[in-house]
C-alpha cells in the first residue's frame, strides 16, 4: 500500500485543525418520496424542510431529514439533465457529499488551496452562512462542502448560486 502523499496530509491536517463538526451530509437517492418514507418511518428522522432548486439549465428536489444533532439532506435529480442525476448515474445513489462545519471559512480555503485542494465553487454568501465546495474526487466520488455559520441558513438564493456555480462547470 502506498503511503498518502505530502499535500494530501497536510490537508488532512489544516481541516482537521479547523473542523468544528459535520453539519450535514447529503445523499443522492433516485427516489425523494421513498427515501423519506424510509429515513422517517425505518430510523425516525423527521422532515424538516423540502426544497426545489433550479439552476439554469437543471434542477433538484430534496429534503432536510434530522434525527437529533444528525441531519441529512436527500437529493434528486429532476431530469436526467440534472446534476444529482448525473452524478447517480455516474456513482450510484448514495453520499453525495460532505459538509464540514468551521469558524473561518476564508483562512481555512486559504490554507487548503495553499496545500492543493482544488473548489469547484467560490465562497457563497448568505446571511449568516459562508460555504464552499470542494473539487469532486473522481476515484471516491465524494465532495467536501466546508460552512461556516455565523446564525443564518441556506437561502433559495444561495443554493441556487451553488447548483448554479457547480452547472456552469458541468461539475456533477
Amino acid at each position: 500500500m502506498s503511503e498518502p502523499s505530502t499535500d494530501s496530509v497536510a490537508s488532512l491536517a489544516l481541516l482537521g485543525k479547523h473542523a468544528k463538526a459535520v453539519d450535514h451530509i447529503a445523499i443522492a437517492v433516485h427516489d425523494l418520496e421513498e427515501a423519506i418514507k424510509l429515513y422517517s418511518e425505518k430510523f425516525g428522522y423527521q422532515l424538516f424542510e423540502r426544497r426545489r432548486t433550479e439552476g439554469k439549465v437543471t434542477a433538484m428536489i430534496s429534503a432536510v431529514m434530522k434525527a437529533g444533532p444528525i441531519t441529512i439532506v436527500l437529493l434528486q435529480g429532476t431530469s436526467e439533465e440534472s446534476q444529482v442525476s448525473k452524478y447517480v448515474k455516474h456513482y450510484g445513489p448514495g453520499v453525495q457529499h460532505i459538509a464540514i462545519e468551521v469558524d473561518d471559512l476564508p483562512v481555512v480555503t486559504d490554507e487548503l488551496t495553499a496545500a492543493g485542494v482544488q473548489f469547484d465553487t467560490s465562497i457563497i454568501s448568505a446571511p449568516g452562512l459562508r460555504q464552499i465546495f470542494t473539487h469532486r474526487d473522481a476515484n471516491s466520488g465524494m465532495m467536501y462542502e466546508l460552512i461556516q455559520r455565523m446564525g443564518g441558513d441556506f437561502s433559495d438564493e444561495s443554493v441556487k448560486n451553488l447548483f448554479e456555480q457547480l452547472e456552469a462547470k458541468d461539475n456533477y
